[in-house]
């Protein structure tokens, strides 16, 4: 990273447990969709990832990482995470519950540690893209290593 940048919760968690991963860091004030970042930082689609934190019957939270051109089956997702049904959080609620804003949303290092999911498609890739922690930086890593990092697991959780 070019000029010395205040490091993430998950850049940090990164770099204790030893994992490999790029930032990349792009200009951006506001909050812009995945697919326009991945297009601005020229790269594939389907190795990009978005995070969506969810909230359940039960009152738990979730998080779900997903492919951006696909859309979250709530459906799969309340089965996977043992809830009769789940539904998207509040926008309101997210920097409280995460610690991260809209956009910069990740699953690694949020404030406590929820139940996380990775769409298992993302198991055929070398390598997926996720939000670094804040606007403007985005974070390639191995699919494995962001599983270990966000302890996660691997389900099908997309329509």
């Amino acid at each position: 990273m070019g000029k010395k940048e205040a490091k993430t919760n998950a850049i940090r968690i990164l770099e204790t447990m030893k994992i490999p991963y790029e930032a990349r860091t792009y200009e951006c004030d506001d909050f812009v969709d995945a697919a326009q970042i991945a297009d601005k930082l020229g790269l594939d689609h389907a190795g990009m990832y978005k995070t969506i934190t969810t909230v359940g019957k039960s009152g738990g939270y979730y998080v779900f990482v997903v492919p951006i051109d696909d859309e979250i089956d709530f459906k799969k997702a309340a089965k996977a995470a043992g809830e009769k049904s789940i539904e998207m959080l509040h926008l309101k609620d997210l920097t409280k519950v995460t610690g991260y804003i809209r956009g910069g949303c990740t699953s690694i290092g949020m404030k406590k540690q929820y139940p996380t999911f990775i769409h298992e498609a993302a198991k055929e890739q070398d390598k997926i893209t996720v939000s670094g922690g804040r606007l403007g930086l985005q974070i390639t890593l191995s699919p494995d290593d962001l599983c270990r990092a966000a302890k996660a697991e691997y389900v099908d959780i997309i329509k």
